[in-house]
Order: C-alpha cells, then sequence, then structure tokens
C-alpha cells in the first residue's frame, strides 16, 4: 500500500456521483414503485444542478428512468439487484498515481435482506472499470454507508456492522481495523457500540455509521440527538457525545424530526444522513417542524454551500437515506482543504 493513500472527505471536489435507479419498492415500504423511482429521482436531478450524475440502470427501467431523470444525467445501462450505491459501488481513494476503487465485498448486509445480491457486488468493479481505473477486492465484507471519514485520517467504524459474524465471522478488531485502514489509508479508527434500532430489522444496515453521525470540515462530528425519551434511540445520543469526547472530538447535536412514528413503528428519520456535493448540501426533509433548523445547522456546518431540502420519507420507508443512495467520485488530487 502506497503511503499516499488518502480517502478525501466528502467535502472534497466530486468528478461526478454515482447512483441506482430502483427497481421496485419493498413491501414493507407501503410505497409503489412509482414513489419510490420518483423519490431516487428527484434526489438525482437535485444533485445534477451541481455536478453529474451518473445513474446505473436495469436495461428493463431505462424508459421509465429517461422520463424521471434530466437529460443531462448519464443513464448507464447494468444489471442491479437494488439501488443502495453508497454500498454496492466503490469507495474511491487517491494515491500519487491517481485514483483506484476500493471493492468491498457485499454479501446484503450480513445476509439481512429477503433479496438477491449477487449482481450487486458485481458494481464496484462494474464502476471501476467504467471510470478505467484500478481495482482493489478486499478480502472483507463492508459497505460504504458503515464508514467515515475526516479526511485526516479517522474512520468511523460501528461493532454490528464491521464485526458483524454475518458478515466476517473470521476476524477480530485488530484485524479488521488494519483491513480498513489498509483500504482508506487511514491511522485512528472510533468504533461506535451500536447504530439506530430500525436499522437491525429485514433489510436494515445493523447499525451504518452514516444515519448517526460524521464529520464535517471544521473537524466537528455532527450526531443525531433523539429527544423524546420513549423512542429507542434516545439514549444514543450521551452515550455517543460522550465517547467522542472522550477521543478529543467536539460534537454539534442535530436534533431529530419531532415525527416519531410511520405505519410500521418508531422512525430512523435522521438530517445526519445528507449528501455533499459541489457546491451543495442535499438535506433529508420530512414535512417536520424541525426540518428548517436542521437545513440551518448543515448550511453553518458547511459554509459557503447551498443546503437544499429534498423530501425524503420515500427513501427512509425503504430503509435508508439520501446518503445511502449516492456515492461521490472524487477528483484524484483531491485533499481536504479544498471544498468547492
Amino acid at each position: 500500500m502506497s503511503s499516499s493513500r488518502h480517502m478525501p472527505p466528502e467535502w472534497c471536489h466530486h468528478d461526478a456521483t454515482w447512483m441506482g435507479f430502483p427497481r421496485d419498492s419493498y413491501a414493507e415500504s407501503g410505497l409503489n414503485r412509482e414513489s419510490v423511482q420518483r423519490a431516487w429521482a428527484l434526489v438525482a436531478n437535485t444533485i445534477n444542478d451541481h455536478e453529474p450524475v451518473r445513474m446505473l440502470c436495469h436495461p428493463d427501467d431505462l424508459t421509465t428512468a429517461k422520463k424521471l431523470l434530466s437529460e443531462t444525467i448519464d443513464l448507464i445501462p447494468a444489471t442491479l439487484n437494488d439501488a443502495w450505491l453508497r454500498d454496492i459501488g466503490p469507495t474511491f481513494v487517491t494515491d500519487d498515481n491517481g485514483l483506484r476503487a476500493i471493492d468491498w465485498r457485499f454479501n446484503g448486509w450480513g445476509q439481512n435482506t429477503e433479496f438477491e445480491w449477487e449482481h450487486d457486488d458485481a458494481i464496484a468493479a462494474f464502476i471501476g472499470h467504467r471510470v478505467g481505473v484500478p481495482i482493489e477486492r478486499t478480502a472483507i465484507v463492508n459497505e460504504g454507508g458503515g464508514i467515515h471519514v475526516d479526511g485526516k485520517g479517522t474512520v468511523l467504524l460501528t461493532e454490528t456492522v464491521q464485526l458483524d459474524p454475518a458478515r466476517n465471522p473470521d476476524q477480530d478488531r485488530d484485524q479488521l481495523t488494519q483491513h480498513i485502514h489498509a483500504a482508506l489509508g487511514t491511522q485512528r479508527a472510533i468504533w461506535l457500540q451500536k447504530g439506530l434500532w430500525r436499522d437491525n430489522f429485514l433489510n436494515g444496515t445493523k447499525g451504518h455509521v452514516d444515519i448517526v453521525a460524521c464529520f464535517v470540515p471544521d473537524g466537528r462530528v455532527l450526531l443525531h440527538r433523539q429527544t423524546e425519551e420513549q423512542h429507542p434511540d434516545f439514549v444514543l445520543w450521551e452515550e455517543l457525545s460522550q465517547q467522542f469526547e472522550a477521543a478529543g472530538l467536539k460534537t454539534l447535536a442535530i436534533e431529530a424530526p419531532l415525527t416519531l412514528k410511520d405505519h410500521r413503528d418508531w422512525v430512523d428519520y435522521s438530517y445526519i444522513n445528507h449528501y455533499v456535493c459541489n457546491g451543495g448540501v442535499i438535506c433529508p426533509s420530512f414535512d417536520d417542524q424541525r426540518d428548517e433548523a436542521a437545513q440551518e445547522k448543515l448550511s453553518d456546518a458547511y459554509p459557503g454551500r447551498d443546503a437544499r431540502m429534498v423530501d425524503a420519507r420515500a427513501l427512509f420507508a425503504m430503509g435508508g437515506g439520501i446518503h445511502c443512495i449516492t456515492q461521490q467520485q472524487p477528483s484524484h488530487w483531491s485533499n481536504p482543504s479544498q471544498t468547492p
């Protein structure tokens, strides 16, 4: 591994955003196919105002995608099982030779899905070939939503994800930490004990960090804070804020929406699951009284960017958010000081 290896943080300059067009809705989401596809398209069209979007699409869905997407979006035929590109796409890193694609092994979030995922495990390599960069297949199962970096050597992980026995049964914490540092060029790992409550059920990730905590350019950690004591995620704020404080990191709470339940159970609505693109921050909204305050905090956290709210309720009903359906392709020269 090159000593210059570096995973640019999300706020560095992007050449493009990769997404996948959803094939259908999940039965438990309460949504129809059209609603889900429109939700994905809204995010893609919003990002496309800021940077190029490259949308993978199953050949059977190309006609529908063309109707919903901006004509300037690059629509690429690909065989997809699902459309969570944060998790099935490559994690891009840079070194002295340019860009390379980290191809994590994918097994349906620890086989926590009723759907097939074999085609999705090949998507990272497909994108790497399309971009024309070296592809590095890892020895461990991981997903892009299960990591977050500050661009200065620290990576956030979750015990219930990387240490999941259905993902990496033969690896202990030290071994997994070494694998991740080698892939990303990081030197310090902060392990969260768990993620959000709802994420543990069917089709969930079992605790991805990208809905709980994330770094921002000034080095602080934005942290999800559920303020309703009855909600199962209420205790998480105190636990994690103390952990980050002990690690020498300052936190900024972003309070969860006041909406607590949907047609299924407790929701995991979170403003942490936003996406930073060139000149913009694509923020989830929930038709909630706290949307405006969250937009203001995200705008302050990413100075100089347009904080744009996009209704994410359909995405969360499917089990994810805006960050979960996007994957940045950084410019090969990106470094933490570049914040377009």
